[in-house]
């Protein structure tokens, strides 16, 4: 094998078109935790691989020819496919799903492998639906199109479905002209071996934060003008991070009071603060939020099994887990969520379902379920084909079956790259106390304005068009360069002009 080939694990070569997002997702469900390395119209070391994948468009005089071809050392499969004259350009749509169907009927012989979501990629499953049922199409037919579409099961297919019923009332209640407010604190007391997010540990950021938070309330008050400029109005407010209560009670406090200050909060639906980790909990912070109109908080114990806490890094017990949620109790929260990771580090499928009985005993509003990622900017990641076997799928189907069961419904959902076995996260939640946050920055039909480092603010124009206005990364490029940050703020004057002109040309319609 020549030089050129030694430094990657897994060798695709794409020729005659330029489809490698889609290629690459497909390859991932079956192999997973490899790195691709791709060759743009040179088959010239095809010979020297053992493994590889080959995927070609060739075009004809009338006609155009798809190639796929896989190797996976001993076990090979190749299929052919000929269509009418496609245009890997024109006819991109088309071309994409010839080829992923090809892909994925080679991977599932040579690997055996059930794939549920079938070459469904996509971040948003539930957005599949949700036109469907507008067009006044049944269950029956609903299923029986996407099935045909995107191979899909027929457990997906049910909570998908499921999730769209409970979905579609809560977006038509939503206020036009309104925004959602996210608030950024990335700070955390450690850092879990599973998480990418920007944040720092509060021991190592002591210094950065006094800054940072006098200018994130400096931004709160630009965007504040903002809004009153544009006229819009405050329909959630949701504080992330990081862990938002990893700051001391009198920053939270400034923050808070920094908001309501700054924004009209006379309409907003819902006002969450990720408390996540309890041992950032205290009864002073809990009173804090609680008295400055914080109506929903999270409590995120990911597991309840002290030895699998212990191996993602994290320093409390399940004890504590449960003394934090009842302190919230005992301070009035009436909506509280809890986060479940399956998946974790030396978890299984007994520990998990005790998770959940023990989770569902403490009769949390919602309770959402995620699974293992392996995120590239996570600890967990170098040690990533270490989580191959595990057995995840069994502790998602336990999540659905349990929560169901016990009266919560799934309202909002979404899908990862690198997602342990190919599954799914999902939020569950009592009648009445779904995430309006949740649901609305996955349907991507309402503008987020992001204050804080690795913010995003995301403008959604009548047509569609999103433009993603992104905060510096880093607490220390965040404070460091904040003037240069603020001027990124025109942006969105621009998109709000041409919202109001395809408003005013559609009024006159």
């Amino acid at each position: 094998m020549t030089d050129k080939m030694k430094d990657q694990s897994f060798p695709v070569f794409l020729h005659g078109h330029e489809l490698k997002y889609e290629i690459e997702c497909i390859l991932k469900i079956f192999i997973p935790a490899v790195k691709f390395r791709f060759y743009y119209d040179d088959l010239t070391l095809l010979p020297e691989c053992s493994k590889y994948a080959a995927v070609q468009i060739q075009q004809g005089r009338e006609h155009t020819y798809f190639y796929c071809a896989v190797s996976l050392g001993e076990k090979r499969h190749r299929l052919m496919q000929c269509t009418e004259k496609l245009s890997p350009v024109a006819d991109k749509k088309k071309c994409e799903v010839i080829v992923t169907k090809l892909l994925f009927r080679i991977l599932q012989e040579l690997t055996g492998a059930d794939v549920p979501w079938g070459i469904l990629t996509g971040i948003r499953p539930v957005k599949k639906v949700l036109p469907l049922i507008d067009k006044g199409m049944s269950r029956e037919e609903i299923f029986a199109q996407l099935k045909e579409e995107y191979w899909i099961s027929d457990e997906k297919l049910e909570l998908m479905y499921n999730t769209a019923l409970v979905q579609r009332p809560l977006l038509m209640s939503t206020p036009k002209n309104s925004v959602g407010l996210y608030v950024s604190i990335p700070f955390c007391p450690t850092r879990c071996s599973y998480c990418s997010f920007v944040s720092h540990s509060v021991e190592q950021a002591k210094k950065l934060m006094p800054d940072y938070i006098r200018l994130l309330c400096e931004e709160l008050k630009i965007w504040g003008s903002i809004v009153k400029e544009l006229g819009v109005i405050v329909d959630t407010v949701y504080f992330g991070g990081g862990t938002p209560t990893s700051v001391s009670a009198e920053d939270l406090e400034q923050i808070l009071i920094a908001v309501e200050e700054n924004f009209d909060l006379f309409h907003i639906r819902e006002y969450c603060v990720e408390a996540g980790r309890p041992d950032t909990i205290t009864e002073e912070k809990l009173r804090v939020l609680y008295r400055h109109g914080v109506d929903r908080i999270s409590i995120n114990p990911q597991t309840m099994n002290d030895k699998v806490l212990e191996n993602i890094g994290r320093k409390h017990t399940a004890a504590e887990i449960v003394e934090s949620y009842k302190l919230a109790r005992k301070c009035g929260f009436e909506n509280i969520n809890m986060d479940l990771i399956a998946g974790l580090p030396g978890d299984t499928p007994e520990s998990f379902r005790d998770t959940l009985c023990k989770v569902l005993s403490l009769d949390p509003d919602s309770i959402t379920v995620h699974t293992l990622t392996l995120k590239r900017a996570a600890n967990l990641f170098a040690d990533g084909a270490s989580q191959l076997d595990n057995p995840v799928r069994e502790m998602v189907c336990d999540s659905v079956s349990m929560l169901t069961e016990n009266g919560y419904r799934p309202y909002y959902m979404y899908r990862q790259k690198n997602t342990i076995d190919n599954q799914e996260n999902v939020g569950y939640a009592k009648p009445g106390k779904e995430s309006y946050y949740n649901i609305l920055i996955m349907d991507e039909t309402q503008s987020i304005f992001g204050a804080g480092c690795a913010a995003s603010t995301k403008l959604v124009e009548p047509c569609g068009m999103i433009t993603r206005v992104c905060n510096y990364k880093f607490p220390y490029e965040y404070t460091a360069k904040f003037e240069q940050l603020m001027e990124k703020k025109r942006q969105v004057y621009e998109v709000y002009s041409r919202i109001r002109e395809q408003e005013a040309a559609d009024a006159e319609k």
